[in-house]
């Protein structure tokens, strides 16, 4: 228990911190908490709303979580990116858990590192987004799935004291509020999951039909939280959007086949490379459910791997659910190297230290590229709105933005001499801690300052009109922005993907000034309507005002 608590404390110790330091970020942070603020405005935890108008893309286990925490702490940045912060907590607390019981303790403590010491996993838990817990209540759901498989086979040499039908019913009961999370997506890749090991069992029922048919029993039965409060009206609409998601590039995020892959391969790092040597020849597993459930992970990753490359629409977090079966897999190459079944190779080394070179490239070039903002422009040329974003005024002369670079390379070069040196077990404390105050350390220096460069100008220009008697909108561009820091408290105070409303706005006669941002690209479509006054611009956005008083 001692370990446990000491990686949930090593957890809060980085998950915590600074949540509320920058802005949320459009589109899905600034999306999710501005559906959050508008159920406590309305009172009605049910019904989910975008600009008060019926939202149709995601259940609300997630918003009730968001809600409760800005009931406590207020609405804003913190409160909307603290229950993935206690998410990360809890996660970490599960795979240690999860881990020592399918090996021992070391490999607990492995596992949870290597998740917490990885580059996305890490900033998912510092995120205002779903997919956290989606991931956990899946993968939760599907572990329950194995030891209710494994106790009805009588797989021996692991510890389950439970009648079967409790692991059954977890499972189920994991994969409906995984639904209640992000909808029938937990239900798809567990199914997905479920089919893919009934082909490797050669078609063999390994469960019943009839256990199978508990477990979706359970699982639509907690869904129907809410899915059955109203969701018959819902349907068509809902049907629509699941199918746009995954049959065309959704809000323009387009992508290449692979994308996934390379977002694993880099984003995952350092889990990644090591990950990939297990899916290459090891020494097996001395154990027939430590053997299985290798399989089970590798299935997972899989599965969830082609069938977002599948999907059209390409978002870095679609395949986040890959981060439970990989870093699994990274924590058992590193598993056995520190056990010497196998070497701590020269590809091994390679890998880490050329991706490793890529982010410290990268951190170490944003504030070289501050020192000179007109060569910089030049790459930019043809996109006048990223060339406008480059005029923000950003204090980059403070020494603190150069320690993420130099952090990675002394971890990186700590870690390979000792994983070198045949001190693999103290090689990936230091390289997983190292990776987790790296992360930590390029948020503190960098995220404000890039913000203040993308989307802070309008931000503040909203922020500015909360609580204000007037109209908000944007032209030519999605943005949530104007609902969360503009804070509209009742239906028609501001436009949200509606032309009609924006027109309106534009040419009809109003009874309250409206306030409309645009990019700069933009803004010549704007200039000549009549009684709309540009009164400002900033770092690629136009801001216009148009009083009642001006309308005849």
């Amino acid at each position: 228990m001692k370990y446990a608590l000491g990686l949930a404390m090593l957890g809060a110790l980085f998950f915590l911190p600074f949540l509320g330091g920058v802005h949320l970020f459009d589109w899905d942070e600034v999306n999710f908490a501005e559906v959050s603020r508008e159920m406590l405005l309305s009172g009605d935890f049910m019904r989910i709303s975008i600009n008060f108008e019926p939202f149709w893309e995601k259940p609300p286990l997630f918003f009730w979580l968001q809600a409760l925490s800005m009931r406590v702490l207020g609405v804003g940045e913190l409160a909307a990116r603290l229950p993935n912060a206690i998410c990360g907590i809890i996660t970490l607390f599960v795979l240690f858990g999860i881990g020592k019981k399918l090996y021992h303790t070391r490999f607990g403590i492995l596992w949870a590192l290597t998740y917490m010491g990885s580059v996305l996993p890490f900033l998912y838990f510092k995120s205002g987004i779903i997919d956290p817990w989606l991931n956990l209540f899946v993968f939760l759901g599907l572990y329950f799935f194995i030891l209710f498989f494994w106790k009805i086979e009588k797989i021996k040499k692991i510890y389950l004291n439970k009648n079967r039908w409790f692991y059954l019913v977890l499972s189920g009961l994991f994969i409906g509020l995984g639904i209640l999370t992000k909808g029938p997506v937990a239900l798809i890749i567990a199914g997905l999951v479920m089919a893919v090991y009934w082909v490797y069992q050669r078609f063999g029922l390994y469960v019943s039909i009839g256990h199978f048919l508990v477990f979706v029993l359970v699982a639509c039965s907690v869904a129907a939280i809410w899915y059955g409060f109203f969701f018959i009206d819902q349907f068509e609409a809902f049907s629509r959007y699941q199918y746009r998601l995954f049959s065309t590039p959704d809000a323009g995020h387009k992508g290449f086949p692979g994308y996934h892959a390379v977002v694993l391969l880099i984003g995952c790092f350092p889990a990644s490379i090591l990950a990939l040597r297990a899916f290459f020849h090891m020494e097996q597993e001395a154990l027939l459910h430590q053997q299985d459930f290798k399989i089970w992970m590798k299935f997972l990753f899989w599965s969830v791997l082609i069938l977002f490359s599948v999907v059209q629409s390409k978002i870095v977090h679609y395949s986040s659910m890959c981060y439970f079966p990989l870093t699994f897999l990274a924590a058992l190459t590193a598993n056995q190297i520190i056990e010497k079944k196998l070497p701590f190779g020269g590809w091994l080394k390679a890998g880490l230290w050329i991706i490793g070179s890529l982010y410290f490239m990268i951190v170490l070039a944003l504030p070289l590229a501050s020192k000179d903002i007109e060569r910089l422009k030049q790459l930019f040329a043809k996109d006048p709105f990223a060339l406008a974003n480059l005029e923000a005024q950003v204090n980059w002369d403070v020494w603190y933005v150069y320690v993420p670079a130099v952090l990675l390379f002394f971890l990186l070069f700590r870690a390979s001499q000792h994983l070198s040196r045949n001190r693999a077990e103290r090689g990936f404390r230091v390289l997983y801690v190292g990776m987790a105050l790296f992360i930590m350390a390029t948020l503190i220096a960098f995220i404000g300052r890039i913000e203040a460069y993308s989307q802070r100008a309008a931000v503040s220009f909203f922020a500015d009109k909360a609580g204000q008697d007037v109209y908000l909108a944007t032209y030519g561009y999605k943005s949530y922005v104007h609902l969360f820091y503009g804070q509209p408290s009742y239906a028609g105070r501001a436009c949200f993907q509606n032309s009609e409303c924006t027109n309106r706005l534009l040419y009809e006669p109003l009874d309250k000034p409206a306030y409309i941002a645009t990019k700069i690209h933009k803004a010549p479509e704007l200039k000549d309507i009549p009684g709309l006054e540009e009164i400002g611009r900033q770092n690629g956005f136009v801001f216009f005002r148009r009083n009642p008083a001006a309308i005849k």
